[in-house]
């Protein structure tokens, strides 16, 4: 029986694998942080056993059916789905998989949480796309809005991988090692303009299994699957745990005494800003500012300075 037939509308996901109990949970070593600490990012072989990698495949393809049957794939069947365990609670063992998880710890501490995951399959590519400079570090207005150099960690990602990616061309993921002491990179002026890849960078290699850990200032891509196999993974990034609101005004935010607040104060008290179309963490990332009513005040009297970089949009 598929998850899709216990529960159509929610799917509950069979018993997860149980990890190895003769595992010990040991920090991170010493080579391990000397590493992380000089490239950005360490490859871990083997983190998940066939039977783990099995059964977080066959539920990731649910997932995928799902999605399409509701026609939010891209055209060539590709799935980029957000809050991955909130889309798949099967996922949730690996949130804090004894094999990697203390990886995460060993470097933000204990007060921590998953801010943002997602979910990716990604077929071959049977027509050729347009092209897209899309080397980048994760954070997004991060990346402009704090002004030290280099800019501090704040996150940090571990990407599970559930399809063979042991040779170049199969969608890898892409890095320049040691980048992520690096504030920016060359890129050309428009994402649509062609331009020589970064200096050093290599396409990471990995079984069905392994799994990358990084730092979320490494500059890296996803590359186009060109192979005959289909890539796919699961990344959860973990973030401290203060980055969330603390202030709780969701009841006040949905009261009558709210109705006179400007758009700015709703903004700035936590409300949901996204417009129909919009993700809802994206916008609070940033990629809207169209819609954020503080850009607009801005905007509009003229206070975007484009020489100070958390005023550009």
């Amino acid at each position: 029986m598929t998850l899709l037939e216990t529960a159509p509308t929610a799917p509950t996901a069979p018993t997860a694998p149980t990890a190895p109990t003769t595992q010990a949970i040991t920090p991170m070593t010493e080579e391990q942080r000397a590493r992380f600490e000089r490239d950005g990012y360490l490859v871990l072989p083997g983190v998940l056993e066939a039977r783990e990698v099995a059964y977080y495949s066959e539920a990731l393809d649910e997932v995928h059916a799902r999605e399409r049957a509701a026609g939010r794939l891209s055209p060539e069947g590709a799935m980029h789905r957000l809050s991955a365990v909130a889309a798949l609670p099967a996922a949730v063992g690996l949130i804090d998989h004894p094999a990697t998880f203390p990886l995460v710890w060993s470097v933000l501490g204990w007060n921590v949480h998953v801010y943002h995951s997602h979910l990716d399959v990604h077929p071959p590519i049977r027509v050729p796309k347009p092209y897209r400079f899309e080397w980048h570090q994760d954070g997004g207005r991060q990346n402009r809005e704090i002004e030290t150099a280099p800019r501090p960690r704040l996150s940090v990602k571990m990407a599970y991988w559930l399809s063979d990616l042991s040779r170049p061309g199969r969608g890898n993921f892409k890095v320049v090692p040691g980048s992520h002491l690096l504030d920016r990179i060359d890129g050309p002026p428009r994402r649509d303009l062609r331009w020589p890849e970064p200096p050093g960078a290599v396409e990471v290699t990995a079984n069905a299994g392994d799994a990358v850990f990084f730092d979320r200032r490494l500059w890296h891509t996803r590359t186009d699957n060109h192979s005959e196999h289909t890539r796919k993974g699961m990344f959860f990034a973990y973030s401290h745990r203060w980055s969330h609101n603390r202030d709780q005004n969701e009841a006040l935010l949905a009261s009558p005494a709210a109705a006179g607040f400007s758009p700015v104060q709703r903004q700035l008290l936590g409300a949901p800003l996204a417009a129909e179309g919009e993700v809802p963490g994206d916008h609070q990332w940033g990629h809207h500012p169209a819609t954020t009513p503080l850009y607009g005040h801005l905007a509009r009297h003229g206070l975007l300075d484009p020489r100070y970089p958390p005023l550009r949009p």
